[in-house]
């Protein structure tokens, strides 16, 4: 499918650039300007110096625990999501309990509701391969569990709302440290990504390599964690949901990294994504159905703060293209080991459908299998 690798040549020359470098603006852009050359060319871009221009009390308030603390005392309990390895929504690599069969899944977090400390203090404590925890509910979180800090930030990007002809479906606030990693995934919103402390580090792939992504569809799991087991289950939904999820993890093991290069050559043969870091006190424009992988590195006190804004994207001429893109089959090579569907293919798989008992491993056993992943924005 020569076509398709030429296209994803020309998209970098002709819009995005061939340096894989993300433009950097020193102010933020007028509505105008961020319509015409970002929004409607579907280009990523980082606004600098937002702690300048919008001045949030956020950026100088929120990377103080205490003043959180202090803040959301008497506020409603917040969701934390747990997971044994900070990789929530990715893929997990499972051996059958009776067959030894190899197969993945779809893991989601075990997600509760605890008071603001508790919660930060499982971030504080978090140590992968026991329990790595997360703030974050990608439900219009911010308004809905914080909204006692809503005075801290704007409640909107300005520029943004006027540009987009629209306010943000949903903000959401996400509190983690460095073992909290987010997996190849898209959204189908305009986000405008803030970060308040430490870095957020992207790498981005443009729509037009979506068969880059190796998306398929795999068998929902979920966590579940016992506090007086000190573990974690891993259990299929019942009855058998399949998500379509994208199987490369750009940073595999140097154990594992000859398998997922040959298993994914047109991910790690391709054009390399676009790599960048978002600082504290900046912005990145994530333009709709870009493909993102996530990691961060926290503050010195520990955390990584930062407050996204999704605005609904338009369902235009340029969605109709990424669909027909997206249906146009590419012949890839397949590991017969795992058990993986190919995304155009719906159907059950027999072998998984077949055994609806629930697959379990504590947390000393998980840590010996491969992910692949990961989750949110983070």
């Amino acid at each position: 499918m020569q076509e398709v690798k030429k296209l994803w040549d020309e998209v970098r020359e002709l819009s995005l650039g061939s340096n894989s470098t993300i433009e950097r603006l020193e102010s933020p852009p007028t509505p105008l300007q961020f319509l015409r050359d970002y929004v409607s060319q579907n280009k990523p871009c980082i606004i600098k110096n937002v702690s300048l221009h919008h001045q949030w009390p956020a950026f100088s308030l929120w990377p103080h625990p205490s003043y959180l603390s202090k803040t959301l005392s008497s506020s409603p309990p917040v969701s934390v999501h747990l997971s044994p390895n900070g990789r929530a929504d990715s893929l997990v690599t499972l051996t059958h309990p009776r067959s030894g069969e190899l197969s993945q899944c779809f893991a989601s977090a075990h997600v509760e509701r605890l008071s603001f400390d508790e919660a930060l203090q499982l971030v504080s404590n978090s140590k992968n391969g026991d329990v790595v925890a997360y703030l974050q509910q990608q439900n219009d979180c911010f308004r809905d569990e914080y909204s006692v800090l809503g005075s801290d930030c704007d409640e909107h990007i300005a520029w943004a709302t006027e540009a987009l002809g629209c306010y943000p479906e949903a903000v959401n606030l996400w509190i983690g440290n460095q073992l909290s990693e987010t997996s190849f995934h898209k959204d189908h919103y305009e986000n405008l990504y803030a970060v308040v402390s430490g870095q957020k580090h992207f790498l981005l792939l443009p729509p037009t390599d979506v068969h880059r992504m190796y998306i398929r569809q795999y068998p929902a799991a979920h966590y579940s964690y016992s506090r007086d087991a000190g573990r974690f289950t891993l259990e299929l939904e019942e009855p058998v949901r399949y998500v379509p999820w994208c199987s490369v993890n750009p940073y595999p093991s140097p154990d594992t990294r000859e398998s997922e290069m040959a298993k994914f050559p047109l991910y790690f043969n391709g054009p390399k994504p676009f790599e960048c870091t978002v600082n504290a006190g900046e912005i990145l424009y994530l333009p709709s159905m870009w493909f993102h992988h996530v990691r961060q590195s926290p503050d010195d006190n520990g955390y990584t703060i930062a407050l996204n804004y999704w605005y609904d994207m338009q369902f235009d001429i340029k969605y109709a293209y990424f669909n027909f893109l997206q249906s146009l089959h590419f012949k890839t090579p397949c590991d017969p080991t795992l058990l993986e569907i190919d995304y155009e293919d719906s159907r059950p798989n027999a072998s998984i459908c077949n055994s609806r008992e629930k697959l379990f491993a504590d947390v000393s056993s998980l840590n010996e299998l491969e992910t692949t992943k990961d989750s949110e924005d983070a």
